[in-house]
């Protein structure tokens, strides 16, 4: 296989945080733009997918789960790893993924990774990520926020990652709860180059919110 042919991934990281409508629109937004996805669900992320749309997401299923989830069915691109397997791929600096975006991540996450732990697959590939000098986005989900998450959020931007809060922007006119976790998952991608059509970029003039698309005038 010539070097024009490897297959170089984004490996998405789900933890057990809530927010995980976040990694569906990730996932479809790398996919749209021609990506391919490597996905890592802990086993805490299953049961907040389950809690929040009803979907119980197997290992032995995950594409039949995978597709229902994110409502895409072309799934080619997308190479699943469980939680708890050590041998993955993406637990090797050799394996050529293009960098990892944790979405979303939980505080526990978010220390295991700042203290280099792997305790699971998803915090091994982080630190690989980190040690390969590959881009990570830790995309956090909690708040309020105490002392020592900040201090761990502090450490990883100190070893190169990107700390993007789940946070949405309103100016682009985002009125559904779809449109704002779009702002999300777009920013996401911004931050590792991805591009994208998630959500109406700020064009250096107030109105647009009134000027997004389906608002009135």
């Amino acid at each position: 296989m010539s070097d024009q042919q490897v297959r170089q991934p984004w490996v998405v990281g789900v933890s057990g945080a809530s927010g995980t409508p976040y990694a569906a629109s990730v996932i479809r937004g790398l996919l749209a733009a021609g990506e391919a996805v490597d996905l890592v669900v802990s086993r805490a992320a299953r049961l907040t997918i389950l809690d929040e749309t009803g979907i119980s997401f197997r290992d032995a299923h995950w594409r039949e789960d995978l597709a229902e989830w994110t409502g895409v069915d072309a799934l080619d691109g997308v190479r699943y790893w469980a939680a708890g397997d050590f041998a993955a791929g993406p637990s090797s600096g050799s394996y050529p993924a293009k960098g990892m975006l944790v979405v979303p991540a939980t505080t526990g996450a978010v220390a295991g990774i700042a203290l280099g732990l792997s305790k699971d697959l998803l915090q091994r590939a982080a630190s690989v990520t980190l040690k390969e000098r590959r881009p990570l986005v830790v995309c956090v989900r909690e708040t309020p926020l105490n002392g020592v998450t900040l201090r761990h959020l502090v450490e990883l931007d100190a070893q190169g990652a990107v700390v993007l809060p789940a946070s949405p922007g309103f100016y682009a006119g985002g009125s559904t709860a779809r449109e704002l976790v779009d702002f999300v998952a777009g920013r996401v991608l911004d931050a590792v180059g991805v591009r994208h059509t998630l959500y109406r970029r700020w064009e250096g003039e107030l109105g647009g919110a009134v000027k997004a698309p389906g608002r009135a005038e």
